[in-house]
């Protein structure tokens, strides 16, 4: 995990545990119309189901919240469980053209996406990522946008501090 020293500058948390009472919303829903309107309510059968669709949305949202989640700080960039240290960040690239077609792609956008996953997430948009060993990987976030600017800034922040180091080293001799 992220050292709690460093301050998150960019969080998605991957889903919302507020979606786990949906399931029982419906069914309370359904529930109140079966007592306005029927002259059979199905109490059990509505009870059952609200308990089934509890416990499918709490393991896809405790999945998703492991699997596709995003954070980065000054120190590292965590995506799902995979975590790369920001110091190990070469360059970000700019956005992509969507339109382009496949020949037409640029080198990072094929290349491996960070995480576990096999690919990008669903609804999940890449950035690319040059890696101080020559690498390139590929981040993702539903906000790429705020996710490279963020990036963006780390990367602007770590040139200033080297820029500093290296006038302070050049000074001293």
């Amino acid at each position: 995990m992220a050292d709690n020293a460093s301050e998150v500058l960019f969080y998605e948390p991957g889903s919302r545990m507020s979606a786990v009472a949906l399931g029982p919303a419906f069914c309370l829903v359904a529930l109140v119309i079966e007592l306005f309107t029927g002259p059979v309510v199905h109490w059990f059968g509505l009870a059952m189901f609200a308990v089934i669709l509890t416990g499918l949305v709490y393991v896809q949202v405790t999945a998703a919240r492991r699997h596709v989640s995003v954070e980065l700080t000054d120190a590292m960039l965590r995506q799902g469980t995979e975590e790369v240290p920001v110091d190990e960040i070469a360059e970000v690239f700019p956005e992509s053209d969507d339109s382009a077609y496949e020949d037409e792609m640029e080198p990072w956008e094929t290349a491996r996406a960070l995480g576990e996953l096999s690919g990008v997430p669903r609804r999940r948009h890449s950035i690319g990522l040059r890696l101080t060993t020559g690498g390139l990987v590929r981040a993702w976030a539903k906000d790429d946008i705020a996710l490279r600017e963020a990036l963006n800034q780390v990367m602007a922040r770590r040139g200033e501090a080297e820029s500093a180091r290296d006038s302070e080293r050049v000074s001293d001799d």
